[in-house]
């Protein structure tokens, strides 16, 4: 089997399928997703062992491949097209390997494009700060992010450091002048990358994942110091998100990292994609702004308070998931069941549908 040739019919069937992602496997079809469905691409043959060894080496770089013999599975991008790339995780399953691969298009779409509320734009004009993108995975944290970071590289001339594992969106430098380092090939890790920041004349930075207490330690600081930074979680809201950030260290330096917290963060968004009816996916969300209200009850430890601040906060700009989710379903764009299966307290929801 010509492997690359192989490749480029499921890469090209994705891109005409409109899907998200492949996923490749011994002793299966090749499966893609489309509007969060998978869809097995049963007019393909089923692979063996030795193709998904084939399709590998044509993925994965020759420099990556002893990492991925020693850990059973590893991070990748590949670049098909100048418009089409992909974030991949080689692994192993069953003892053979197994592949998902993700399509990252060039475009970086508008915060209008991708139906998010016009306030996110606050954010990316504050001076310095700590903003959090969260939700599942695979729901669309990446690609708002990127939009952030595009709107401040179309409006104002700022240095912008990325630090990705691996590198997902390429930025096409405007007004701003964008690094982007991918951890493995341009920095040992998140927190080395992190602490380079501080020397670097960096004004915003974009840390591709919070991965340990080292990388967001340093985050706050630096969002403290006068660093524009932002960043994502796998958190389903605003408040598990302050306390998995808080959680993540040790009693003793808790207060110390609530306190750093409540004085840095600007604000957590939280999404979650769900089918539409007319096809496709679109956002519900929820926006914590963190006003002194917010702020003194991440330094009393009431976090447990925050979600009734979000449901009251709408003059301020805060948006509740509840809300999303209601104004979504009275507009016709998702089912009743849908709202409900993304709710995270149906009992609300009940009363605003």
């Amino acid at each position: 089997m010509d492997y690359k040739r192989e490749l480029n019919e499921l890469i090209e069937t994705v891109i005409r399928e409109g899907a998200s992602d492949l996923h490749i496997s011994a002793g299966k079809h090749p499966v893609i997703r489309v509007s969060g469905m998978l869809i097995p691409l049963v007019k393909k043959a089923e692979y063996k062992e030795s193709d998904l060894e084939g399709i590998s080496k044509v993925l994965l770089p020759a420099d990556k491949r002893p990492a991925f013999d020693q850990h059973k599975e590893i991070d990748f991008s590949y670049t098909f097209s100048p418009d089409a790339r992909f974030r991949g995780n080689a692994y192993f399953q069953q003892g053979t390997i197994a592949l998902a691969l993700r399509l990252i298009t060039k475009h970086i779409r508008s915060l209008e494009d991708l139906n998010l509320p016009p306030v996110l734009e606050q954010f990316t004009r504050k001076p310095q700060g700590f903003f959090l993108v969260v939700g599942p995975v695979g729901h669309g944290k990446t690609t708002t992010l990127a939009s952030l970071i595009e709107l401040i590289n179309s409006e104002r001339a700022e240095h912008i450091i990325t630090i990705e594992d691996p590198i997902e969106y390429i930025y096409e430098q405007k007004l701003s002048v964008i690094d982007q380092r991918e951890v493995g090939q341009d920095t040992g890790g998140f927190a080395s990358a992190l602490q380079s920041l501080f020397r670097q004349d960096v004004d915003v930075a974009l840390i591709g994942e919070m991965r340990d207490i080292t990388t967001i330690a340093t985050a706050v600081t630096a969002a403290e110091t006068g660093h524009l930074i932002f960043s994502t979680l796998h958190t389903n809201n605003a408040s598990q998100t302050i306390n998995r950030i808080i959680d993540s260290f040790p009693g003793d330096q808790q207060d110390q990292i609530r306190v750093a917290l409540a004085g840095s963060l600007t604000g957590i968004f939280s999404q979650r994609l769900i089918p539409r009816i007319s096809g496709g996916l679109i956002p519900a969300y929820e926006l914590l702004i963190n006003t002194s209200a917010v702020s003194n009850l991440i330094r009393e430890k009431r976090i447990h308070e925050i979600n009734t601040v979000i449901e009251t906060g709408l003059e301020h700009g805060m948006i509740d998931l509840n809300r999303s989710l209601a104004d979504l379903v009275r507009s016709g764009e998702i089912s009743v069941e849908n709202a409900y299966l993304h709710s995270l307290n149906s009992k609300i929801l009940e009363k605003m549908i």
